[in-house]
Parts: structure tokens; sequence; C-alpha cells
């Protein structure tokens, strides 16, 4: 079974290894607490920067839990050329699942836009919650699935503005919807898209899709059939990811 993987949320950097070190609060809590991770069990941390540290639990007392830091591995599990996942705004439980899914898929980077048919509300205390929770989500996600850099997510926008903004870094760009003609797959084959825009539950309005076609994104399907939201998210991703080689 693999190591046990925690991100530290402040940089280790070489001059940790052959230290012990403090591991923060919630982490300590999850190995020794949730996990039950005895003395001397063998752990991988990671700082969001690349790469990860092999440790060992040294020390459990009531003053907290410790880890002999004993090597850097500078193992890298990104996907080069990965895209851009940009996310209509869904229901809590399916975003937070789209999230986690598009994180172990490989996505560079979340964008959470709100369309004219997103849900949830995404203005004051509410949204930052729901921003944090996302970010939460991300890193979980990262100690799961092996990545050493955590994928940013971006504050919400608007649609429109988000694309109003939108730059050659993010072009071309695939709009996945169940009336196109081309299939991503197809699209992807011959020029791989930097973002994949996927709509909330209901799709995006003609206006939406029309705005995005202006600004540089090809409306591609996955499928013959309709897919909800947090299963466009996944389909799209994997099939970039399968067209790419599985994103080595």
């Amino acid at each position: 079974m693999p190591n046990p993987r925690f991100y530290i949320d402040f940089p280790l950097g070489q001059a940790c290894v052959g230290t012990s070190l403090a591991l923060p609060g919630d982490v300590a809590h999850h190995a020794v607490r949730v996990l039950r991770l005895p003395l001397g069990a063998p752990i991988r941390l990671f700082d969001g920067r690349g790469g990860e540290y092999r440790a060992a639990i040294d020390r459990i007392d009531r003053h907290g839990v410790g880890a002999r830091v004993d090597r850097f591995d500078p193992v890298d599990r990104e996907w080069a050329g990965a895209p851009v996942l940009a996310l209509a705004v869904i229901a809590t439980d399916p975003m937070d699942a789209a999230v986690r899914k598009a994180v172990e898929l490989g996505a560079a980077s979340i964008v959470p836009v709100v369309a004219a048919r997103s849900q949830g509300a995404m203005r004051g205390a509410r949204g930052t919650k729901r921003l944090q929770h996302w970010r939460s989500i991300a890193i979980a996600a990262c100690e799961q699935c092996g990545r050493n850099r955590v994928p940013p997510i971006a504050e919400p926008v608007a649609l429109d503005d988000w694309l109003r903004g939108i730059g050659p870094a993010n072009l071309p760009g695939a709009i996945a919807g169940p009336g196109a003609t081309v299939s991503l797959a197809g699209f992807a084959s011959r020029t791989p898209p930097r973002t994949v825009l996927v709509g909330p539950e209901g799709g995006f309005t003609e206006a939406e899709v029309t705005l995005a076609v202006a600004r540089g994104f090809v409306p591609v399907h996955l499928g013959a059939r309709v897919l909800r939201a947090d299963t466009a998210a996944v389909a799209a991703l994997a099939t970039l990811a399968a067209v790419a080689g599985d994103a080595r």
C-alpha cells in the first residue's frame, strides 16, 4: 500500500532533509487519529512546489506529532500541456465531485465561472466559503492521487467577463455541448485545446455559446448521450488525457 501523503502549507526546502519537523495540527490529527499511524510509519510530505519528501513519524506525544525527513524525491506527476478546466458553478455536491475528479485527472487549473443557469450563491461569505472548500478538496485530491503541485482554483468570475478577458494562453478552447457536430476527441487529435469549458445543468444559453465561439472556442460534443455537468467535466478531461497519451 502506498505511503500516506500529506500536504504541508509552508515551504519545506532541502534544508529540512535530515531534520525532524512538527506536523501541522490538522495533518497530525489525520495521521495519528484518523489513519492511526504508529511511530516509525513511513509517510510522504509535499508543499505544492514540486517533488515530495520521504519521511517517517518519529514523535507522538501530548505536544503533537513529529516527522523525520529523510530525503527529497523530485518526482513529477504533472501532465505536460494539461488544459485549464473552466467549469460553470453547479450545485454543491456535484461541484465538489467535479473539482475532486478534475484534480485527479490532471487539470492545470480550475476556473469556476458563473453562467446564466449556474446554481448556488457565489457572493459574500457563502461564495468565499465555497471557494475555500474547493481549494481544500484540491489539496485532498493531490494527497490521494500523487500530484505534488496543487492546481490553482481561481476566484469565481462571471462567464461573460471571463470570456471577454480570455487571452492567447487559453486558446484554442473547446466548449462542450450536446448540439455540437465535432467530437472533443476528434478536435483534440488535431488541435489540443488549452482550455475546456463545461456548462451548468441545463447547458449554456445561446448567447453564451455565441460569445464563446467569438472568443476562440470550438463547440464539441462528448458522445451521443446528454451528460450531467459534473460527468461532462470528468469525461472531457479523461478524453483529453487519453488523446494526449495519458498526459506524460
